[in-house]
Parts: structure tokens; C-alpha cells; sequence
């Protein structure tokens, strides 16, 4: 059974898009269809940081298929991909 959305939520599903420019950051992917806000350390493991920016990265549906069980090997690469992304402003 799905949780219900809140507002809290959505905003930052949609500030991480919005910092992703609403494509995939999966290296060389690109692809702006299908698209998931991930949490690179996990909801239900990491309560403080649900709605932490930096704890968030956007990927397609088939890179977030992709890293399915092995999210924590992922973690790195993400957190330097959301690093690049504060200095480019």
C-alpha cells in the first residue's frame, strides 16, 4: 500500500528535480522522461535527512531500477554528482 504524498514531500521532490534541470544524473544518461527523485541515503534509515536537498538526486526510471539493492555502493558517485551541482550556481 502507497503512503500518501504530503506537501513536504512534494516540494522537495520537485527542488531536486528542478536543481537536476528535470534530467537524469546518472553519468552520460540524459534522459527526461520516467524520472524519480532518489534519496541516496535512505527514508526509512535516515529520518533527518527526508528532506535534506543534498540527500536527493533525480534519476530515470531504469537507473533507479538499476541500483535497486545496492544503493549504498551508489552513495558516493551520488553525493559528488549533488556536490558539482552547488558549485555550478
Amino acid at each position: 500500500m502507497n503512503r500518501p504524498i504530503d506537501q513536504h514531500y512534494k516540494d522537495w521532490r520537485n527542488s531536486i528535480y528542478k536543481r537536476d534541470n528535470y534530467t537524469c544524473q546518472w553519468p552520460k544518461c540524459n534522459g527526461k522522461k520516467y524520472l524519480n527523485a532518489h534519496h541516496i541515503r535512505r527514508w526509512s534509515d535516515y529520518p533527518g535527512l527526508r528532506y535534506n536537498l543534498n540527500n536527493g538526486i533525480t534519476l530515470c526510471r531504469r537507473h533507479h531500477s538499476f541500483i535497486h539493492g545496492n544503493e549504498d555502493g551508489y552513495a558516493p558517485l551520488f553525493f559528488k554528482i549533488v556536490a558539482s551541482k552547488n558549485y555550478e550556481k
